[in-house]
């Protein structure tokens, strides 16, 4: 069977697109990011409890006093975690992108219904939708839009739109025909008989296909993190990556929390707007006033009238409105003499490799000191140089080359800026415990492939050395074939390695020279021969196109930037002592530690 290069094709189809209608993206983008803006500073506006107040009054209105105090808890619980702007990110997006599905779905479903043949043609497109792995929906979202809420805002639109479809088309097809047909026998046009027929009986299935779309748009929103859209995503993202239990339990149950309280109020919402849902709770109503029930349970199952929640709503968002006008900006520390950047922003992207966490922020601490706003945002390597060749992101520290990383420059080309090497010789290896006897370099490794369980435990699949060891490096020693290479992270590969040094058991993995884990473990290098890791390599700083012209200082600063074994070493340390969460302020104290190391870094006369 000859080789159909499907993906090649569809890849020369997003240049096409790219380079022929780069205009019409950037307006959608324009659009789009207007509508998530406007959303997010409406429900990030009022003070955290004030807002899950009004949530909870909403809830109090369609379903009831002890809905309201079970999701006023859960809001607050989620801002007790610290995670209040995360979740209110994550709201505006699924409001969003659940809004502009349904304007997309409901007219398609009713087509469908319509027409027999429109039905035909949409089924097996909506399979596609539905089936496709919801990752591959990011990566045309970031190369046309970049990192971002609107690669994942379209993502979203895209995944969770053949529920709304299908459940309207349904919905309509299964109100009864003589219903209908008696429509008709008395004049009625067809768009009267859709609106005052059709659609009102079928508004309770329409509805589930509503609650269906909100609940994939949150799901697909927290995939979404992997591509910066920021929100609940990025927080379970960087969980993950980390390894860090504690920060995805809490952005983990933050996420629950919020589909429990968008689903219950959108069942709530569907009693409330169908015909057949008011006749059902006026039967219950009618039923609970002829029972006796406790003066307790009369109270929980109170729920206000539309014009008392009205009134509530309102008072609670003048409090919050008030609030903020009252409340004053936050205000950055800044020694004199020393504000140099004058509030200007400088977005710094990292992946989650332990050299990249440290440099990066340590230099948000360095720019912080000298007058600049820096953002820091966590992202693979591929998002991250494809957002830096955008322009999305200005600059990051951590590219090894001129093997790990040289792919993504002869990619992008000089839409990207070397801002030089702040550190090496590095080095590539595959690593043992001290304990495996009879295994010091990669030759060793043949014929011993049970002992290890027949894989090597590696890092991001994005990164140059898992390339290269899969395609060079077991080659060269006849090790492919005999090893899997198991895809993972690099804080989830340290993990698994802590796990089996604590069990004795043997086992390979991916690591590189400078890394803390050699002087937190007895751990062998294995030697290579046959140089086929080739030399060692130098960290990069590499910006966006225009760093220089946009951050003079700044890029001066960084091509003057080194770092000895020791300080990186250190300073790697002190952030694993600080814990998951505390990265930057770990690396203020090492830079506390270092008197005039931020003068050395950055010299305001420069």
């Amino acid at each position: 069977m000859p080789r159909i290069h499907l993906g090649q094709w569809a890849e020369s189809a997003v240049g096409w697109l790219q380079s022929h209608l780069g205009g019409f993206f950037d307006a959608v983008n324009t659009v789009l990011t207007g509508m998530y803006d406007g959303v997010h500073a409406v429900l990030g506006a009022p003070d955290a409890l004030l807002m899950a107040g009004i949530l909870a009054v909403l809830a109090w209105w369609l379903r009831g006093l002890g809905a309201a105090v079970l999701a006023f808890a859960g809001l607050a619980l989620v801002d007790s975690f610290g995670l209040w702007d995360e979740a209110t990110s994550t709201l505006a997006l699924v409001l969003v992108a659940s809004a502009i599905t349904l304007l997309l779905a409901v007219p398609l479903g009713i087509w469908a219904a319509r027409n027999r043949t429109v039905g035909g043609a949409l089924r097996p497109v909506l399979d596609v939708m539905q089936t496709m792995p919801a990752f591959v929906y990011l990566i045309p979202g970031v190369m046309f839009f970049s990192i971002g809420p609107i690669p994942g805002l379209i993502a979203t639109v895209v995944f969770s739109m053949p529920p709304g479809v299908r459940m309207t088309e349904l919905g309509i097809r299964q109100v009864d025909e003589e219903l209908v047909e008696a429509a008709r026998a008395f004049g009625t046009t067809p768009r009267d008989t859709l609106t005052r027929v059709q659609l009102p009986l079928a508004l309770p299935t329409i509805m589930a296909g509503v609650n269906q779309v909100i609940m994939l748009a949150l799901s697909m929103v927290v995939i979404a993190g992997m591509a910066g859209a920021g929100g609940l995503g990025e927080s379970v993202y960087a969980a993950v990556t980390q390894v860090d239990i504690g920060g995805g339990v809490e952005s983990g149950l933050a996420v629950v929390i919020l589909a429990m309280y968008l689903d219950r109020m959108t069942g709530a919402l569907s009693r409330r707007v169908s015909p057949l849902g008011r006749r059902a709770a006026a039967k219950a109503a009618a039923t609970a006033r002829g029972a006796v029930f406790p003066r307790s349970a009369k109270f929980l199952r109170y729920r206000p009238g539309t014009a008392v929640a009205t009134v509530g709503i309102v008072v609670l968002a003048l409090v919050a409105g008030g609030m903020h006008l009252a409340g004053g900006g936050e205000t950055q520390s800044v020694a004199a003499g020393r504000n140099i950047g004058n509030g200007q922003r400088i977005k710094l992207g990292y992946f989650p490799w332990d050299e990249a966490v440290a440099s990066t922020y340590l230099w948000q601490n360095v720019l912080e000191r000298r007058g600049y706003k820096p953002d820091v945002k966590q992202l693979d390597p591929g998002p991250l140089y494809t957002a830096l060749a955008q322009g999305q992101m200005d600059v990051q520290f951590d590219a090894w080359l001129p093997t790990t990383h040289q792919q993504y420059l002869e990619r992008y080309g000089d839409k990207l800026a070397d801002l030089g090497s702040w550190y090496g010789p590095t080095s590539l290896e595959l690593s043992v415990p001290s304990y495996v006897k009879g295994v010091d370099s990669l030759a060793d490794l043949k014929g011993k492939s049970a002992q290890f369980g027949g894989k090597i435990v590696g890092i991001e699949a994005s990164a140059g050395m898992m390339g290269k060891l899969n395609d060079k490096v077991l080659k060269e020693y006849g090790l492919d074939g005999e090893y899997k290479v198991v895809s993972s992270s690099t804080s989830t590969m340290l993990a698994e390695l802590d796990r089996a040094i604590k069990k004795k058991e043997p086992i390979v993995t991916t690591l590189w020279s400078p890394h803390w884990a050699y002087g937190t473990y007895d751990l062998k290098k294995l030697k290579d021969p046959k140089g086929a890791w080739g030399r060692g390599e130098e960290i990069h700083a590499i910006g966006k196109k225009d760093f220089a012209k946009d951050f003079p200082k700044v890029a001066r600063w960084v091509k003057d930037f080194k770092m000895s074994e020791q300080d990186l070493s250190s300073l790697e340390a002190e952030i694993q002592k600080g814990g998951k969460g505390k990265e930057k302020e770990s690396a203020a104290r090492w830079l506390d530690a270092h008197p005039g190391l931020i003068d050395r870094m950055a010299p305001v006369g420069a």
